[in-house]
């Protein structure tokens, strides 16, 4: 695989996550030559649906990410409860270190895994949800070449996370502020 192909994509919700969900999968092709990694804030102590829920959502099989598991396209990897979602040469890694932002599984450190081991081929995504996780690592993203992208703000369910990921990657890149005209 070369360089060009942004074939890593990570995407990260909190609150009002699934509904972004399920509309980012509906819009993947058939087929899609890359794979999809995703963090949704859960409780630590229940099982998540989410898989099951994006699998009817869209044409990608979802499932629940295992520990060593050979990253393949075509597929969406959802975060397990309790764990933090790597993604590290070419495998799924599943760690309990310490929450971040409050969460486990958050989002910045499956950005900042997947900033490292893909650089440029990475593709960082920051939907729906409450307070900043995923704004650092966005960041990391976007330092290594990786594409970054942010639901508008105002169309999500809860803005905040939209809004911390534009401002903290708006602040360290020194980019323009995004236009409303799109």
């Amino acid at each position: 695989m070369t360089a060009e192909h942004r074939d890593v994509v990570a995407v990260g919700a909190s609150a009002g996550g699934v509904e972004a969900l399920r509309a980012l999968v509906a819009g993947l092709p058939d087929g899609y030559p890359g794979a999809v990694l995703v963090v949704l804030h859960v409780p630590r102590d229940s099982p998540s649906a989410l898989p099951a829920i994006l699998t009817r959502s869209g044409p990608l099989p979802a499932a629940t990410a295992v520990d060593g598991e050979e990253l393949r396209h075509g597929r969406i990897y959802v975060a397990p409860n309790d764990h933090h979602l790597l993604a590290l040469e070419g495998r799924i890694r599943l760690t309990r270190g310490p929450a971040e932002n409050g969460h486990r599984p958050a989002v910045d450190p499956l950005f900042r895994s997947v900033a490292r081991s893909y650089a440029e081929r990475a593709v960082g995504v920051v939907l729906s949800g409450s307070r900043d996780d995923g704004a650092a690592g966005l960041t990391s993203i976007a330092a290594r070449g990786g594409t970054t992208v942010v639901q508008d703000p105002a169309d999500a369910l809860y803005p905040w996370m939209p809004r911390a990921a534009i401002a903290h990657v708006t602040r360290t890149t020194s980019c323009p502020p995004p236009s409303s005209a799109a």
